[in-house]
């Protein structure tokens, strides 16, 4: 698990064909990995990889082809820069919100405009996952722990502050640009809850009909 407050801006240091899919070596740029233990999980732009070679400043990871599938490794290239996050501990300060690391989808940016020293961004969502984003609720972008601005159907804006904008790879984000999405974990767990048995069932989504049966009116 993770917080989705970023650590260090990494780089793609070398990409290695392997018995057909690929391992990635990662520079880790000023993020120390020396408590890292092979095996141990790290997020690269949000995506959660497994260690399976540590050096002084890099780390190795192999990526599966349904990795590659769902998420914006599949266009990596050496010397693309990544969004670099250790895993949880237990003393770790939960600044952002849990992330699992899995991706739910790629989003894309619409447009993005300045507003004093912050960016704006609006993204487009995959219909799919619109129902799981909420208005100041939490999202987890490319691996950055983020707060919805508005949602509008499947439309939604964030604000990136200075801080963020300096400290991650947010900041290269133009119109045009794919992203990793991971909604909020409890949204989805929620859904499930709510169904119960139906859950087995089906895989239908949220309804009116659904929440007044839950006792929402």
């Amino acid at each position: 698990m993770f917080t989705g407050i970023i650590l260090a801006i990494g780089k793609i240091a070398a990409i290695q064909p392997k018995g057909g899919d690929f391992r990635l070596k990662i520079e880790t740029g000023k993020l120390s990995i020396e408590a890292a233990d092979l095996g141990d999980s790290i997020a690269v732009n949000g995506v959660c990889l497994t260690a399976v070679e540590l050096g002084a400043n890099y780390f190795c990871a192999d990526v599966s082809n349904e990795t590659l599938a769902r998420t914006i490794l599949k266009s990596a290239s050496v010397g693309t820069a990544v969004n670099l996050e250790l895993a949880l501990t237990p003393t770790t300060r939960l600044g952002g919100h849990i992330v699992s690391g899995h991706v739910d989808g790629l989003a894309s940016v619409i447009s993005k405009h300045q507003d004093g020293r912050s960016y704006r961004y609006k993204f487009k969502a995959p219909d799919i996952l619109a129902k799981y984003i909420a208005e100041k609720g939490s999202i987890c972008i490319n691996g950055v722990s983020l707060t919805v601005n508005e949602v509008d159907g499947a439309l939604f804006n964030v604000n990136i502050v200075p801080h963020t904008v300096q400290e991650t790879t947010l900041g290269e984000m133009v119109a045009g640009t794919e992203v990793n999405l991971e909604v909020d974990l409890l949204a989805r767990y929620m859904e499930r809850l709510m169904k119960g048995e139906a859950a087995a069932k089906s895989s239908g989504s949220v309804t009116e009909e659904l929440l007044q049966n839950c006792g929402f009116k």
